[in-house]
């Protein structure tokens, strides 16, 4: 029950400091229905092709799309926590008796939440376009984007604390977010990709979440594809939040 209880208020503490920059919102909202406004219209003449087999680009790119904002989503929980470091939250909370795994998911709840109200606008603005979602697999899909933004917002918090500096932490999401995306297939399916990138991309867990995603769109839910990308991000991310905890243990201790 302390837990549940500390969790919900330091949930509600994160919330309502995102809810005061609204310009976070915006953007989460706006940069999807760029991909799609000014990138899915270039995916046109590959209609047919291996990966686009049922001839409409949109409900290939439209799963990719929505994985790339779960993921994004988590990646900048990090800076936050050095913002907190560095003003002193951190320590004040060190010296009570708050639990530390409430501590990191009152940060990794609020990165879910950001990314469901946006992904729900992408879909609800698509569908006019032509984009036909099933109900449940929508609904699966949204509890996989919880995965993925859960893991990336805890990986985040944790270099956060341990790295202690923006400039490095920049530069380590900056270098990693260009290959676990592109090796994902989030806005090309890796169908088209040569033998190599192929193989490359089955050692990255985004892809298989991406793989199921686009399953999961179509309504197809009992495939060994969905089951694939549930059992890796369900793994992933429990591995992920026992080594988080840990990380906060030691830093707030």
């Amino acid at each position: 029950m302390r837990l549940i209880h500390d969790t919900r208020l330091l949930f509600w503490r994160k919330l309502l400091e995102a809810l005061r920059s609204p310009a976070w919102i915006v953007i989460g909202i706006s940069t999807p229905l760029l991909y799609l406004a000014l990138f899915m219209t270039l995916l046109d003449r590959l209609a047919g092709s291996p990966g686009f087999a049922s001839g409409d680009v949109i409900d290939v790119f439209v799963p990719g799309i929505l994985c790339l904002m779960a993921f994004g989503s988590g990646t900048g929980a990090g800076w936050i926590v050095i913002s907190e470091l560095e003003s002193g939250v951190l320590e004040r909370l060190r010296v009570t008796p708050t639990n530390r795994f409430a501590l990191l998911m009152g940060a990794v709840l609020r990165d879910v939440v950001m990314m469901i109200v946006p992904a729900l606008a992408v879909i609800a603005v698509v569908i006019p376009f032509g984009y036909d979602p099933h109900l449940l697999g929508i609904l699966a899909l949204l509890a996989l984007l919880c995965l993925i933004t859960a893991a990336t917002s805890a990986i985040s918090n944790a270099l956060g604390l341990s790295l202690r500096e923006i400039g490095t932490l920049a530069a380590i999401v900056t270098g990693v977010n260009l290959p676990l995306t592109l090796l994902s297939g989030v806005l090309l399916p890796m169908s088209l990709a040569p033998q190599w990138m192929r193989a490359l991309a089955h050692l990255n867990p985004l892809y298989y979440a991406v793989e199921a995603s686009r399953d999961l769109a179509a309504g197809t839910i009992g495939s060994s594809t969905v089951g694939q990308g549930f059992i890796v991000m369900i793994g992933l991310t429990g591995v992920v939040l026992w080594w988080c905890t840990r990380v906060y243990q030691k830093a707030v201790a």
